[in-house]
């Protein structure tokens, strides 16, 4: 075995469309389900779904994929998730084009689409830069970068969206949600 074999990293499971619309998940019921599924320093954070957790990571695709699993056989419906390390969400806050246009009175203006993996270029050359101004979005690698100055409920910029466009899975969170988990994460390591 070679060193470092067993050594556990941090990582952040975002969860997509939990506890809205009638889709309840506990998140004491989500943080058991990664403890049973062999994560450990398992812990979630605000009711979104975000389950911060520790495993090697040979085990972590499984791990998600099991954690699926398991919520659509107790909660009935499916939960997809994106998940990062500490440097990958310090990567892509260092890569936010609209970092500087944080802030201000108003809604959360900055929000940050987690892919569950690479879209095709091609699909991304042919999204629509015009689909709902004044809002705009960049993609940078496995992130979608959205600074919407009338807030999220106001644009067509959604998830679904770019699910349909880019065939892929997303899930969103808002810039303080993502500074704080990257935060978090750099707290356990």
């Amino acid at each position: 075995m070679s060193e470092g074999a067993d050594r556990l990293v941090h990582h952040v499971a975002l969860l997509r469309a939990v506890n809205v619309g009638g889709r309840t998940l506990p998140m004491t019921e989500l943080g058991a389900i990664f403890r049973d599924l062999g994560a450990s320093d398992v812990r979630t954070y605000i009711q979104s779904g975000n389950v911060l957790f520790a495993a090697r990571p040979e085990d972590v695709a499984s791990i998600v994929q099991q954690a699926v699993g398991a919520i659509r056989d107790r909660f009935g419906y499916d939960a997809p998730m994106a998940v990062r390390t500490r440097t990958q969400l310090d990567a892509a806050i260092a890569a936010n084009p609209f970092a500087g246009e944080a802030g201000g009175p108003g809604p959360e203006p900055l929000h940050v689409v987690f892919l569950d993996r690479r879209p095709d270029p091609a699909r991304v050359a042919a999204l629509d830069p015009d689909r709902s101004p004044p809002g705009r979005f960049a993609v940078v690698g496995q992130e979608v970068f959205l600074h919407l100055p009338q807030g999220a409920g106001q644009s067509k910029l959604t998830v679904d969206w770019f699910d349909r466009q880019l065939g892929v899975t997303a899930t969103a969170r808002n810039w303080r949600t993502t500074r704080k988990l990257r935060d978090l994460l750099a707290a356990d390591e």
